[in-house]
This record gives C-alpha cells, structure tokens and sequence, in this order.
C-alpha cells in the first residue's frame, strides 16, 4: 500500500519504481534511472551502476524539483522525474496553454523548457534570469527575448547555450540568481540550523540550503524598511512594503516568486503544512512567515525596528502553507 517492494538482498529490478535505489544499487532499473536523467540534462553514464556521479544527478535533480535532497531515487524522485519528462513530451508547443498534461504551477514541474511554451513556470524562469542581470519582459511567454537571455546565460555559465532549459540548467540558475540577490550578511553566517537576529538582520544560517539564504537576504535588503499599505505590488524596489509586499518580496528574492500577491492568495500557494526552513502563515487580513526559526513579520516592526523578530505569536486563523521542498 503506497510503498516499494521488498527484495531479496542482491536482488534487482527490471523495472524502474519497483524499489529505492540508493548508491550501490545495480541493474536495468538503474540505468533506466540514469537515461532519464541523461533526457534530464544531467551528465551521468548509462552503466545500471549507482555510483557517485548517479548520486549527484539524483541531487540536482531534486533540488530542481524542489524535493528533499536525498540521493535517494524513492518512489517521490522517480515519480517527478517521468512527470516533468513526460509533460513536455506530450504537451506540444502551443503558446497560449502550458506544454503539460496536469497542471504547471513551479519551474522544475515540466522539463525541458523551450521557447513556444507558456505559463507560471516560464514566469519564474524569467524571473530568475532577470535577477542574474539578463533584460527581458516577465510575462510567462518563452518568445525570443526569453530564448536570447537564457542563451546569453547559458554562455556566461559555461553550459551549452541551447536556449534550451534543462533540470541541470534550473538548479545552476537558482544558484546563480541567489548569489547574485544575496546582499553581503551583517556577520558571517551563523552555525549550525537556526538564523539569528543582529541589530535588526537576520544572519542565515550555514546549513540552510542556498535558496533558504536568499531569501534571508532578500529579506534583510527591506527589514528596516516603513510600512506602506499596497507597497511592493506595484513595483519590487519601493518606499516601503505591506505584509504581502514584505513576503512576496522576500520570496522573489530567492527566485520563487514571480509577482508580488495579496495575502488570501498565499493561503493556495506553495505545498500546505509546515516546512523544514520555510513555513508561510496566510489568511485574507495578513500573512507573516518564519525563515529557519525566525519571524518575517510586519507586524511588530514599528516596536522592533524590523521585519526580523525571534519571538513567535498565535498562528490561529491562518492557513499554513511552504515553498515545495522547503
């Protein structure tokens, strides 16, 4: 019910799904694993041998996913993977609907990425690889602006410039687009899980994952920042921002964000329930969020002096919500 199949020690499968392959694994499962991360744009040998660089496709695949990063080929990984295989084999080209058969909502549900395709998933490409200094409109439409800007990119990065948009070339973007927001922390970044707060700054933590660190550092660039009702939805570089403005720019920072959204919207937004660095709290009235262990929040910014407070408060009547694989 819902899980693999036992094996026998030794034994292997001809069928990828039918167990968890993990580094040691071997057999036509494997290397069935391994050619779809090659379709991927990972570069990983088609051998039915899980070995080193088989675990490091597995990883980068999921942090393109917005998975939890395993190195494990469960029954999750493998599932993402043919979806986002299949839905862009199987959609087509047209450019009012996205090239998927279920519904597209982040980049990385749908791989690859081509110019002719169009939806939220497109948006957020854009969005990323404005943020790595590339001009183009961000309008959810992969036209030539878009197919110029990420060859452009690609070149930069030393990838294939192909304009082509790959899992491999996602999870790299990401990377990118988060060094390139990231302002200079107020001290080095603090040990082990939990950021802190230093004259009004959060100080990430070096064990968050680096999107988790951009959007500290996103958050950091407005903390001190007034509050102004309806401000950050018209433009992201504002006088001040709301509560929605607050989180939406923070999120955008971290390149998982395209637009700014009200309050209520958050409450469908991302995957629900707490996550493990990112927990959004919504409801139509406010939404705050707590960014590995502390409060983004502008309520109580005017007796702080920041969006960044340790101390929590009644999530009672919000909807909780976090960014997928966060």
């Amino acid at each position: 019910m819902g899980s693999f199949a036992t094996l026998a020690p030794g034994a292997v499968a001809a069928r990828l799904g039918t167990r968890t392959l993990r580094v040691g694994s071997s057999g036509p499962d494997v290397k069935q694993l391994q050619k779809k991360l090659r379709k991927a744009g990972f570069k990983v040998t088609a051998d039915g041998q899980y070995g080193r660089r088989t675990l490091k496709a597995v990883r980068s695949f999921q942090r393109s996913a917005h998975l939890r990063v395993t190195g494990t080929a469960d029954r999750r990984t493998i599932r993402a993977l043919r979806r986002m295989l299949h839905s862009a084999d199987v959609g087509g080209f047209d450019p009012n609907q996205p090239a998927t058969s279920g519904p597209v909502k982040n980049l990385g549900d749908r791989i690859p990425i081509k110019r002719g395709m169009h939806g939220p998933d497109v948006k957020q490409l854009q969005a990323l690889l404005v943020q790595t200094g590339q001009g183009l409109t961000v309008d959810g439409a992969f036209g030539p602006g878009t197919e110029s800007a990420e060859k452009a990119w690609e070149a930069s990065a030393g990838r294939t410039a192909d304009g082509i948009v790959d899992a491999a070339d996602i999870t790299a973007l990401r990377a990118a687009a988060a060094q390139s927001s990231a302002a200079p922390a107020p001290t080095p970044l603090a040990p082990g899980a939990k950021a802190r707060i230093v004259n009004g700054f959060a100080v990430a933590p070096a064990a968050a994952p680096a999107v988790v660190q951009a959007i500290i550092a996103a958050g950091n660039r407005i903390a001190k920042k007034p509050y102004v009702f309806g401000g950050g939805h018209g433009k992201w570089n504002d006088v001040g921002y709301d509560c929605s403005g607050s989180v939406s720019y923070a999120l955008h920072g971290a390149g998982l964000l395209a637009q700014s959204m009200p309050s209520g919207s958050f409450e469908g937004w991302g995957d629900a329930g707490p996550g493990q660095w990112v927990t959004l709290f919504a409801k139509a009235s406010h939404i705050y969020m707590v960014v590995a262990g502390i409060r983004f929040d502008t309520s109580g910014r005017s007796v702080a002096g920041t969006r960044w407070q340790a101390d929590m408060r009644s999530s009672a009547g919000y909807v909780v919500r976090h960014p997928p694989g966060l």
